[in-house]
C-alpha cells in the first residue's frame, strides 16, 4: 500500500507539473538527479544528508559543516525533496554534490542506492522514506535520524499505521529531541534511541557568530525602539502593520516570508508611514523612513540583532518560522497561535522568552508591555538567549556515538 500510494503521488505531481511551477521544478529536477549520479561514474563513496527542504537543511548543516572540518577526507552528497529546498540551497558549498532525491519507489530507491554508494545516511528530523531506508539496511550502511521529534498522532502510533512503523526497526540509531519521542518509539521496541535535543541551536549559535554587519540597518536601528518581524504572511502583516502606523515612537524591519512584488506592494498600501526597501535603502532615504521592508533572503538571521523585540511569523497559517534564529540574540519573541507542534516555541512560552498573541489586541498588549516596562522585556530577552544556549551541544553528542566509516 505504502508504495501504491507513493507512485499515485507521483503520478499526481507530474500532472500538476502541467500548470504549476513547483511541481515543475521537482520533476525536472528529480530526472536530472539520474544525470548527476551517473557523473561520479561510482568511483567514490559519500557520507549522504537528506533534507526534505529549507528547515531540514539548516538542522543538518552544522552537523555536516564539523564532518567537513574534522574528515575533509570525506565526500557529501546532499539531497532535498521540496524545490524551496534545493533551489535555495543548489549551490551549498559544504557538500560536494547537491540534487533532488527520486521519488520512494522501490525501483528509484535499489538504483539511487546503487549508484550513489553511500557509507553512511542521516535523514533530517521528519524523513522516513520506507524503500530507501528498506534499501540501505539491505546493502549494510548505517541509516540515522537526525532532530526527529515524535507525537502521539502520528502514524507509527496509530493502529492502521503499524505496518509503516516496521521502517523505524531500521535505523542504526535515532537521535531524537525529547523524552517523549524515546517513551513513544519504546512503545514500538525501538530502543537505538539517544535524546540529543536539536541540532538547529548549535546551527543558530553558529549563525550569531559570523553574523555579517549591516551598516544600513545600524544606521536605521540606532537608538531605536526596532520591532524586526521576519518571514512574515499577510496574516502576520494585518496585526503587526495597524499597530506599528498608530505607535510613531516604534520603527519597523518587516522581512515577508514570500517577497514577490504583488505582496510587496500590498505591504507599502497598508503602511501609513514612510517606507524604504532594503534593495533601494542609501542613509539619506533611511533617515526618513520608518519601516524598512526586506525584499531579498539570506538577511534576516543578521538583522534580529538589531531588534529591541522579534516577532516571528506563520503563526496564523501552517506554523511558525524559525523561532531560536530570533531568540539567539536574547530578545523577547513573539509568535501566532499556530506552535503546538514546535517544541522550541512551546519551551520559550514556558520559560518567560515568548509571548503568544492571537490577534491585533493581544499583539498590542504584548508590545505596549515590552515597550514600556524595561524590566520585563530585559527578563524576556534573557530567558530567550539563556534556553538556546542551555539546549545547544546536540551535534557533539552526535559526533560522539556515530562510527564513522573509515
Amino acid at each position: 500500500m505504502y508504495s501504491l500510494a507513493i507512485c499515485f503521488y507521483m503520478l499526481c505531481v507530474r500532472i500538476a507539473a502541467l500548470f504549476n511551477e513547483k511541481a515543475r521544478l521537482m520533476t525536472a529536477g528529480q530526472r536530472n538527479t539520474w544525470r548527476v549520479l551517473d557523473r561520479l561514474g561510482g568511483k567514490e563513496r559519500y557520507v549522504w544528508f537528506h533534507a526534505a527542504s529549507l528547515g531540514e537543511f539548516e538542522q543538518g548543516r552544522p552537523l555536516m559543516e564539523r564532518l567537513r572540518r574534522e574528515h575533509p577526507e570525506k565526500k557529501i552528497l546532499l539531497t532535498f525533496f521540496s524545490p524551496s529546498g534545493y533551489e535555495v540551497r543548489k549551490n551549498y558549498g559544504g557538500a560536494d554534490v547537491v540534487c533532488y532525491l527520486p521519488f520512494d519507489t522501490p525501483r528509484n530507491a535499489r538504483r539511487f542506492v546503487r549508484m550513489a554508494r553511500p557509507e553512511a545516511v542521516f535523514f533530517i528530523k521528519y524523513e522516513f522514506w520506507r524503500n530507501y531506508i528498506e534499501a540501505l539496511a539491505r546493502s549494510g550502511v548505517p541509516v540515522y535520524s537526525v532532530s526527529s521529534i515524535f507525537r502521539d498522532d502520528q502514524i507509527f502510533f496509530r493502529r492502521y499505521g503499524r505496518g509503516y512503523a516496521r521502517v523505524l526497526h531500521r535505523f542504526t540509531h535515532l537521535f531524537v529531541q525529547n523524552e517523549h519521542s524515546r517513551e513513544l518509539l519504546a512503545s514500538l521496541g525501538v530502543t537505538n534511541v539517544s535524546i540529543i535535543g536539536d541540532t538547529r541551536f548549535d546551527r543558530v549559535i553558529d549563525v550569531r557568530a559570523a553574523a555579517k554587519p549591516l551598516p544600513l540597518v545600524e544606521r536605521f536601528a540606532a537608538g531605536a525602539r526596532l520591532l524586526v518581524a521576519g518571514s512574515t504572511w499577510p496574516a502576520d502583516e494585518d496585526i503587526i502593520l495597524p499597530y506599528f502606523n498608530s505607535h510613531p515612537d516604534v520603527k519597523l524591519v518587516l522581512a515577508p516570508h514570500v517577497v514577490d512584488e504583488a505582496h510587496l506592494e500590498d505591504i507599502e498600501h497598508k503602511l501609513k508611514r514612510r517606507s524604504v526597501r532594503y534593495s533601494a535603502a542609501t542613509p539619506e532615504k533611511l533617515q526618513k523612513a520608518d519601516c524598512l521592508i526586506v525584499d531579498g533572503y539570506g538577511l534576516l538571521s543578521s538583522i534580529y540583532r538589531y531588534g529591541t523585540v522579534a516577532y516571528v511569523g506563520g503563526g496564523f497559517g501552517a506554523g511558525i518560522h524559525n523561532v531560536p534564529e530570533a531568540a539567539v540574540y536574547g530578545i523577547p519573541v513573539v509568535i501566532g497561535p499556530n506552535n503546538n507542534k514546535f517544541r522550541e516555541a512551546r519551551d520559550l512560552l514556558a520559560n518567560g522568552g515568548c509571548r503568544e498573541v492571537q490577534d491585533a489586541a493581544s499583539f498590542r498588549h504584548v508590545l505596549d508591555t515590552f515597550l514600556s516596562r524595561p524590566g520585563e522585556l530585559a527578563a524576556a530577552g534573557k530567558a530567550a538567549g539563556d534556553y538556546i544556549r542551555d539546549n545547544a551541544g546536540a551535534v557533539d553528542k552526535i559526533f560522539k556515538q556515530v562510527a564513522w566509516p573509515v
